[in-house]
């Protein structure tokens, strides 16, 4: 029998045993269909982290209150709030001659609050901060402008929007929220009825980073926050742009300098804040990610290795079922190698079979889970590989030739006259 002759008959026997081949097929589909799901939710999280650099702003510096253990953020004792970052040090970080390299510093508290228009209330978060903020993070202004130097430190009862805070507020009311006053209340704020703010300007849709809502906000003047909502006179952050992603190291030498000088600091190890640098921060994350995904990858291949035993154990039952058929074909001419060929032939096609289904499974999942991400405001990327596609296909075809071969070998050693006898 030729060799198109032997494949219409493979195709034949496996239609012949539907149940059969499907439970065979799925156990691949299920293998390399989590291989491309896997690899492409990889790729998704590093260009959701990645862009994180982007929205926040690069070559970003952040200090934050407390001193850092060696393998996380600040340690604090539970209950326990670090105090340790003021308003002057943020101002003493501002100096050309102490850090030359910050081309932008800014200092920022944070906090939850209600806003009010009219009869709408709505539950946000506010951000406390200096005009200097829109020189250190990257976003561009859907309308107004975001307050200036003369607002801040006048204590200007202003205030920008995020996006969603301002479809909350104003959406489908036909009214722009530029001029408009709303008020604002902590559940610290002893004031009643909380503070008349005036909307001065609205930020165009910037999506999360860091997994926080960045469209979910109100920005207002540092002191307003501090002393007003929160009732406080310290600092949670201070964000630092430098000039140059060469000078990042030399910045965080200048800015430990000069918080070591403010704070009377001798030690290191006596250091009650840290500094971050955001970049450093992605790196880490990014081969986290990484690691995740080999081990998830490595996870679903065994799904593979599960689906060539399953190949395995179909092709060692169906040569004892079809053992009087062998016999009869060798009695009649068919050689060694055209049965071997034949048995391993139909292992392949369910492991081919299995493959074709398997990507276009995956891929389907992974574009609704793309979608899903975009829906929750995440910029995730859809990212299947031309690579991942391939390993899966050709895993899928090795697997069915490694666990194809030992059936398809024992099927063509059969002796004809014993095969004939068999019962």
């Amino acid at each position: 029998m030729d060799f198109l002759g032997t494949i219409k008959l493979v195709f034949r026997t496996l239609l012949a045993r539907k149940g059969r081949s499907f439970l065979t097929i799925l156990g691949i589909v299920i293998g390399v269909g989590g291989v491309i799901i896997i690899i492409s939710l990889g790729a998704g999280a590093q260009s959701l982290i990645l862009g994180q650099v982007t929205k926040l702003g690069s070559n970003l510096l952040s200090v934050a209150p407390g001193k850092s253990n060696e393998k996380g953020p600040p340690s604090q004792v539970f209950g326990i709030t670090v105090t340790t970052l003021a308003n002057s040090d943020a101002d003493s970080l501002r100096s050309k001659t102490q850090v030359p390299h910050a081309s932008a510093v800014c200092a920022m508290v944070r906090g939850s609050i209600t806003a009010t228009w009219q009869n709408k209330n709505v539950d946000t978060n506010f951000t406390g901060t200096e005009s200097s903020y829109s020189d250190v993070v990257s976003f561009t202004m859907q309308e107004g402008q975001f307050f200036n130097q003369q607002e801040e430190k006048g204590n200007a009862n202003v205030a920008v929007l995020g996006s969603t805070t301002a479809d909350e507020l104003f959406g489908g009311t036909g009214v722009s929220p530029i001029g408009q006053v709303i008020k604002v209340k902590s559940s610290l704020q002893t004031q009643a009825g909380g503070i008349p703010l005036r909307v001065i300007g609205v930020i165009a849709p910037r999506g999360s980073s860091f997994f926080q809502d960045n469209d979910d906000q109100v920005f207002i003047p540092l002191t307003i926050g501090q002393e007003q909502l929160l009732g406080i006179h310290y600092l949670q952050a201070i964000n630092i742009k430098v000039d140059s992603s060469g000078n990042i190291q030399q910045t965080i030498d200048d800015v430990t300098r000069v918080l070591n000088q403010n704070h009377r600091i001798q030690r290191a190890v006596d250091a009650d804040f840290t500094v971050y640098n955001i970049a450093d921060a992605i790196s880490v994350l990014s081969t986290i990610t990484n690691a995740l995904r080999l081990f998830l990858t490595a996870m679903a291949a065994i799904s593979l290795i599960v689906g060539g035993i399953g190949i395995l154990n179909i092709m060692l039952a169906t040569v004892a079922e079809r053992t009087r058929e062998i016999g009869l074909r060798k009695a009649v001419g068919a050689t060694n190698s055209a049965i071997a060929r034949q048995f391993l032939l139909e292992a392949g096609a369910l492991t081919f079979l299995g493959g074709i289904i398997g990507i276009i499974i995956g891929v389907i999942i992974s574009y609704l889970i793309t979608l899903l991400m975009h829906y929750l405001g995440y910029d995730w990327a859809f990212v299947v590989s031309i690579t991942s596609v391939l390993l899966a296909v050709g895993v899928s075809i090795l697997t069915g030739v490694i666990f194809g071969l030992y059936p398809a070998l024992k099927a063509s050693k059969l002796n004809p006259i014993d095969a004939l006898r068999y019962e």
